[in-house]
């Protein structure tokens, strides 16, 4: 957790509690979907998510491992777009967050640019 100097801290001075943060299924703690990201955002990316787990399913099933291997693909970027990958969505600021959907919608619709910014954090250029 970034501390009050740091240029990703909240400048309300507000943090989310863990319960905000962080859901638990059977024992495993996940992240939860940043909230700042509109509903239609979330419901876009929700979409490629389910279609990319879809994919592993049937990529596994048919053992076709490079199938498989872009599912998961999709299913990361879709992942980092909601937050619930990468850089916490705590710490970073409400536009980086926003950037990130974008790029992950944008990465998950063909724009192998705006997946390099997804994974590697670059800037928006």
């Amino acid at each position: 957790m970034p501390d009050s100097t740091s240029p990703h801290a909240d400048p309300s001075g507000d943090s989310p509690t863990d319960d905000e943060k962080f859901f638990t299924v059977r024992g495993r703690r996940w992240r939860r979907t940043d909230p700042a990201l509109a509903a239609e955002v979330v419901e876009q990316l929700k979409s490629h998510l389910g279609r990319g787990r879809s994919g592993v399913r049937a990529g596994t099933k048919a053992q076709d491992t490079e199938a498989v291997a872009a599912a998961r693909r999709t299913v990361g970027l879709a992942k980092h777009g909601l937050g619930e990958r990468g850089a916490p969505w705590w710490e970073l600021s409400e536009q980086d967050r926003h950037a990130r959907a974008a790029d992950a919608l944008a990465a998950l619709e063909g724009d192998e640019a705006a997946a390099g910014r997804v994974f590697g954090g670059g800037d928006r250029g």
